[in-house]
């Protein structure tokens, strides 16, 4: 009589390489998971920050674009700044607000720590009035690398680049 199936040690066998199998490729799932996430984050950072300057400049008016609760990875809003007092005047018209991945690290210079803001002219300016140029890197805190920096020039610029380094605003305060 012919045999039907499988028997009990070859489905065992079969079960335990299967498992060693998803137990190898499990990091390396991970890495191209975190790897997709840092490049989306970078991307609507970007257009977000292009956005706010496009509004700023067909409607002639201050745009201000701010880290919720001080951090990129938390998300951000951008908001037309009538007041001229920023995120801090709850009057201010909010334009949109984008949920970020709270546990990415993404992490701005000083300029940049926590807002952009575009003039009606398109420039990026800080709250005193000095030109605000500044990168915001989409970081690896395993490895303290900055993977994609979002990069706001003088002029009100923003591009975005993917240079891999290891960055000190990357590091993961412990």
């Amino acid at each position: 009589m012919p045999q039907q199936g499988f028997t009990l040690l070859q489905l065992l066998i079969t079960l335990a390489i299967a498992s060693v199998l998803l137990h190898l490729a499990a990091p390396a799932y991970e890495e191209m998971l975190a790897s997709h996430r840092r490049q989306v984050i970078a991307q609507e950072l970007l257009a977000s920050l292009r956005a706010a300057r496009t509004d700023a400049v067909l409607e002639h008016r201050d745009v201000l674009m701010h880290a919720l609760e001080g951090d990129w990875a938390n998300g951000w809003r951008v908001i037309a700044d009538q007041s001229g007092k920023g995120a801090s005047d709850t009057d201010n018209p909010v334009l949109r607000v984008h949920q970020g991945m709270p546990r990415m690290l993404v992490k701005g210079n000083t300029p940049v720590r926590e807002q952009v803001r575009f003039t009606g002219q398109g420039w990026a300016l800080q709250d005193n009035g000095a030109f605000q140029a500044g990168t915001v890197h989409v970081c690896d805190g395993k490895t303290g690398e900055s993977h994609y920096q979002v990069v706001v020039a003088k002029s009100g610029r923003v591009h975005l680049t993917n240079k891999r380094a290891q960055q000190a605003l990357c590091s993961v305060q412990t």
